[in-house]
């Protein structure tokens, strides 16, 4: 069985009117990229048929349009999630919109996630209204995700705190959403986010926002002696196990963001074990093209046991029950 776990989608009732498929770009005040709008994000059928061509049994859906809002659009976004899987059954798993920093309204929403709609797990984002993810006002958060034993998605955040050094080239979206990635995963290990809640684990986009590649050089810095901000409040705190311990243990990365290329996962997997990656796609915003989708696949499968893992073994890591 293949599930993509990054596949989005848009509730109709979201869109102001038939977009069509030629892309239409929201900016945000400093002019920066944020989203592109298409009617291939609510084209259900569309996306079946992508996956049917393709050779996805099923998919994780989440939305824009309830990552991080207030309760009432979170419940509408989650409504639309579960009908879409009603309408096409066995084809759509349910993933849960809420507001980590809503607080007990959304956590109820939460629950009425988990035990009303089946879903798995609970989209955030990277940064968000001026906060990063190791902000202590995610501690209830933390706590509640660990209590009720479901994964978080870490996704990218769509605007980012402050775009203004990425004014022009779209590089919002091509890198900054990925150093936002990045930084949240540093964040998250050396504020302790683990050693509190051991046993949570969090599905990363984009392969981590491809930390791979700058390890060597995050490593190097948690040597707090050596850089001489041994006892400094922000910059001396790192978790209490070594840094490489969390990478394997408590995230999950995903093969999103990379647009179907292959030599990203494989610089990926020097660093990281196949056991600890899930198959993903972005479909339909960096990817689009059907055909793409089955090439991705075609030539993960030709990997052999790594691509195996990847496309089917690791499902139970992040789908209990599947």
């Amino acid at each position: 069985m293949i599930i993509d776990f990054e596949h989005h989608f848009t509730p109709r009732e979201f869109v102001d009117k038939d977009v069509g498929t030629a892309p239409r770009t929201q900016f945000d005040e400093n002019g920066a990229p944020s989203y592109t709008f298409h009617s291939m994000l609510y084209d259900l059928d569309e996306h079946v048929r992508m996956m049917d061509i393709a050779g996805i049994d099923a998919a994780l859906l989440t939305s824009a349009a309830g990552m991080v809002s207030e309760v009432e659009r979170c419940r509408k976004v989650n409504d639309a999630t579960k009908k879409a899987g009603q309408d096409y059954p066995n084809r759509f798993i349910g993933c849960a919109h809420i507001d980590p920093l809503g607080g007990a309204e959304h956590f109820k929403e939460l629950s009425r996630c988990f035990d009303d709609l089946g879903f798995h797990g609970a989209i955030i984002a990277s940064e968000v209204k001026g906060l990063y993810i190791d902000s202590p006002l995610y501690e209830p958060f933390w706590k509640e995700m660990a209590r009720l034993n479901q994964f978080v998605f870490l996704h990218p955040a769509l605007k980012l705190n402050d775009s203004r050094q990425f004014d022009g080239y779209d590089m919002s979206r091509s890198v900054g959403r990925e150093f936002s990635l990045i930084m949240a995963l540093i964040r998250m290990i050396n504020s302790g986010v683990f050693d509190r809640y051991p046993e949570l684990t969090v599905h990363i986009s984009h392969l981590g926002g491809n930390v791979a590649s700058l390890l060597g050089r995050i490593r190097m810095y948690q040597d707090k002696e050596y850089w001489g901000t041994t006892g400094n409040e922000r910059h001396g705190r790192k978790a209490d196990k070594p840094f490489d311990y969390y990478l394997t243990r408590n995230f999950v990365y995903n093969t999103a963001g990379i647009g179907g290329a292959m030599k990203p996962l494989q610089a990926a997997l020097i660093e990281f074990p196949a056991d600890r990656i899930v198959f993903a796609t972005d479909y339909p915003q960096e990817v689009r093209d059907p055909n793409n989708v089955r090439t991705f696949i075609e030539n993960i499968r030709a990997m052999g046991a790594a691509g195996q893992s990847i496309l089917t073994d690791n499902i139970s890591l992040l789908i209990k029950k599947h």
